[in-house]
């Protein structure tokens, strides 16, 4: 056993690591450290984890209170604003698949985020913004490859509570929505709304890895 043993871990280790041996084509252009707007970065850094080195001497945004929500949405609201994330469900059939050893690498020809490496079971399926009476329209290329959208979670005392947000710009012009999936080593998927129009996304990944 005393030879065995060694081997057998060795083995498992080995094992392991090829099995983590895949290629990742996630590429950073819409991480937070590419955002150069100055005043958008300001305001990201007050609530980004992946921003939390700048985020030092910098107060929080004021936050849209969370209307509703449930297994497959996401509401928030006050007097002049609405943001609903929707979710729908990923069918595989539907989408070209891209494998290596056995690890989901791409989607119809792209990489994509949420949980890099498996086959992704939720989608965005839309994001509805309603500022005073007008739509704000959202791009699907503002969300298509972004996967396992989270809305809630349990505490330690069985509470469902939630890390998204909808926060405001002191200056009054930006709008940013806000959601982390604690899951699959941290995902944060924000959209930046400024002047009633859709500006850019910041997606970062592994935030907690």
């Amino acid at each position: 056993m005393r030879i065995i043993l060694p081997v057998l871990l060795l083995c498992t280790t080995i094992c392991l690591a090829q099995d983590e041996e895949f290629r990742d084509f996630r590429n950073k252009k819409d991480n937070f450290v590419k955002v150069s707007q100055k005043d958008v970065r300001a305001d990201l850094a007050t609530f980004l984890m992946a921003g939390i080195d700048e985020s030092i001497s910098k107060l929080p945004l004021q936050s849209v209170p969370v209307k509703s929500y449930g297994a497959d949405y996401m509401t928030w609201a006050n007097d002049q604003l609405q943001v609903t994330i929707k979710t729908g469900v990923f069918d595989p059939a539907k989408h070209k698949i891209m494998l290596e050893e056995k690890h989901v690498v791409k989607i119809d020809g792209k990489p994509y985020y949420g949980n890099y490496g498996e086959m992704p079971r939720t989608t965005i399926a839309s994001i509805t913004v309603v500022i005073g009476k007008d739509t704000v329209a959202i791009p699907s290329t503002a969300y298509f490859d972004l996967y396992e959208p989270s809305f809630s979670y349990q505490d330690k005392g069985g509470t469902s509570r939630t890390r998204n947000g909808v926060f405001l710009s002191k200056d009054g012009r930006s709008i940013y929505i806000y959601l982390l999936n604690t899951s699959y080593k941290g995902n944060e998927y924000t959209w930046v709304i400024q002047d009633k129009k859709y500006l850019r996304r910041v997606v970062d990944f592994d935030v907690l890895k």
